[in-house]
């Protein structure tokens, strides 16, 4: 998680809260962390926001227009959120809050902003 920029590392830190909600109700975890199965699906979210093409403007899965997850961990992270999402605001209200926050975030697309950035480049060079 060290690779992570401070807003994806606040997602990924959601997560880890939501998934160890979660699996502490289904799978019975202690205190020693999530099962097996969730610290899969945490290791997989995890390189997926590394990989993530808009960084630190990213939005919210909800609203990315651009699926990343494989079919399973897509179902999976819903499964979860839908399950934990409730339960965060009484657990962990800041994140909650801040969360809620970058869903109102709008999703430009990366190709876009390069293209953005390249028109005014070429408005430079010709002004």
């Amino acid at each position: 998680m060290t690779k992570l920029k401070s807003r994806l590392r606040r997602e990924f830190r959601t997560l880890e809260h939501m998934t160890g909600i979660y699996c502490s109700d289904h799978h019975g975890a202690d205190n020693d962390g999530p099962c097996g199965e969730c610290r899969d699906f945490l290791a997989y979210a995890e390189q997926r926001l590394l990989k993530c093409p808009y960084g630190q403007d990213k939005p919210t899965c909800a609203k990315c227009p651009i699926h990343c997850y494989k079919r399973v961990q897509k179902e999976q992270a819903r499964v979860i959120m839908r399950y934990a999402g409730p339960r965060m605001m009484f657990r962990h209200p800041w994140l909650s809050m801040l969360h809620l926050a970058d869903k109102l975030r709008r999703a430009e697309h990366p190709m876009d902003t390069r293209r953005r950035l390249r028109e005014s480049a070429i408005r430079k060079q010709s002004g």
